[in-house]
């Protein structure tokens, strides 16, 4: 905790005060143009890897990036992706898996999870990730398996998304677009579904115009 503290009190007196007027004007409200949901897992952060400021992104986590298909009972994940689209309108979402990722792992040795039961309850959300990878899966092994799960998994909750119907009358008008990601930890590199091909190719960006920082941690110098 006492890391957290100083942490608290550098962003006071380094980052809020010289960028007074970025704070000032998210203070009145957020219009972010990207929801971005991803994995709870400590190792992930959004802001960091893609190199966005506060009010970029629309931020949701947890336990293996997961989109419960849509229910009359659908809250939580469900709530932020109807605001996300029709309170704050953003124009794409990305669901960003990860390697390494303890929920995939989870889906693969499912007693593993016996002394997790609400985890257990919570991965039925991936069974179909579980039901491709015994099905087309069964050659790969250890951190290539993982990874594999983690990608098949990302595929699996887009089309969980799709179930919503916020998202499909936006899909419908041509006014959303979604994105497959995959980050992987130990390279720094992000791999996008491409559709055409059917596989996850490297995201390479382009070049940005300008050098200004747009990240809190390079705002802090």
């Amino acid at each position: 905790m006492q890391k957290l503290i100083e942490g608290l009190h550098r962003f006071q007196s380094e980052v809020f005060g010289p960028h007074r007027e970025l704070f000032a004007k998210l203070a009145k409200g957020q219009s972010p143009e990207v929801m971005f949901i991803t994995c709870s897992d400590s190792r992930i952060n959004p802001a960091l890897i893609t190199q966005t400021r506060p009010g970029d992104l629309f931020v949701l986590r947890n336990a293996g990036n997961i989109v419960p298909a849509y229910s009359q009972g659908s809250q939580g994940e469900a709530a932020s992706i109807e605001f996300a689209l029709v309170g704050l309108k953003v124009q794409h979402i990305v669901v960003c898996g990860h390697s390494g990722c303890g929920a995939m792992k989870g889906l693969l040795d499912p007693k593993a999870l016996e002394p997790l039961p609400v985890m257990k309850e919570w991965l039925k959300n991936a069974q179909n990730t579980q039901r491709i990878m015994k099905e087309n899966y069964q050659h790969l092994h250890g951190d290539a398996l993982v990874t594999a799960t983690a990608e098949e998994n990302v595929l699996v909750q887009l089309e969980n998304l799709r179930t919503h119907p916020a998202v499909r009358e936006r899909l419908d008008n041509r006014t959303l677009t979604l994105h497959g990601w995959v980050y992987k930890l130990e390279t720094g590199q992000v791999f996008n579904y491409e559709p055409v091909s059917g596989q996850f190719v490297p995201l390479v960006a382009q070049k940005p115009q300008d050098a200004e920082s747009r990240t809190p941690e390079r705002l802090a110098g």
